[in-house]
């Protein structure tokens, strides 16, 4: 059942980045700190949902591979992110997605 919760999370992450409004991706990518402010809301939106940090880690993967394939980095931090996202597999990236979570906690 877990699984189908996930792919569920999965699919309206999924969704939610296609329909967000160029001028919210702006906003939110703006800077790296408006960048992790609004990751952190979102982090915390899904603790209170239950989310467990597997779950946290995998929707921020998801976010993750969704900038790195649609949007271009507008600053050094996003850059490295981006370089590292590039080169990572996917153990690393999952790695780095757990990290984010942890950054932004």
């Amino acid at each position: 059942m877990a699984y189908d919760t996930n792919n569920s999370v999965e699919d309206k992450v999924e969704e939610k980045l296609q329909t967000m409004g160029e001028e919210k991706k702006d906003e939110v990518l703006a800077s790296f700190e408006t960048f992790k402010k609004y990751l952190g809301d979102k982090v915390s939106i899904g603790e209170k949902l239950g989310m467990d940090e597997e779950q946290l880690a995998k929707t921020a993967q998801k976010v993750a591979d969704y900038l790195a394939n649609h949007e271009s980095a507008r600053n050094r931090e996003e850059k490295l992110l981006q370089e590292l996202w590039k080169v990572g597999n996917e153990e690393e990236k999952h790695k780095l997605a757990h990290m984010l979570v942890k950054m932004v906690k």
